[in-house]
């Protein structure tokens, strides 16, 4: 799949990662980690410093931005490291759903955009999870997803 990843999910994932982009408020200097980047063709939408974390080594190979090869369950960065953490059709993919949440929310300082596929089994369970470990500020549906703009609660 990792050959036919980009034709197969560009559009989309571009519709997407312009409306995170133009829901978050971005900075030159912001540093921005993507979860579950993948190939990371779209990371240049973003007009800030992105990194990008994805189990899969033969997506990451494409991927021509910083990048490295780790889970969302152990995010490999301090706390606070990042100004705007977003994951992009990549959470249900998690092996630890709520782990993989609360690693995002300690390397993210303050801005983070979540998407969930509304097809997935796992909608209602991670919507929940997402409303838990984190203050939701806007839900925008898309065609193929539902992306919640959040900032980062105390608990």
């Amino acid at each position: 799949m990792a050959e036919s990843y980009e034709e197969l999910h560009k559009e989309e994932q571009l519709k997407k990662v312009r409306i995170i982009r133009d829901n978050l408020i971005i900075k030159p200097s912001d540093k921005l980690l993507d979860v579950g980047s993948g190939t990371g063709f779209y990371l240049n939408k973003f007009p800030c410093k992105v990194f990008a974390i994805d189990p899969s080594k033969e997506l990451l190979k494409q991927n021509k931005y910083p990048h490295k090869q780790a889970s969302a369950e152990n995010i490999p960065f301090t706390d606070n490291a990042f100004d705007i953490v977003i994951s992009v059709t990549a959470i249900h993919n998690f092996d630890d759903i709520e782990k993989g949440l609360k690693e995002m929310k300690r390397v993210g300082k303050q801005q983070f955009a979540l998407s969930i596929l509304k097809r997935s089994e796992k909608f209602k369970q991670i919507e929940k999870l997402i409303k838990k470990h984190f203050n939701i500020t806007k839900i925008i549906e898309e065609e193929k997803d539902v992306i919640y703009i959040a900032k980062k609660t105390l608990n």
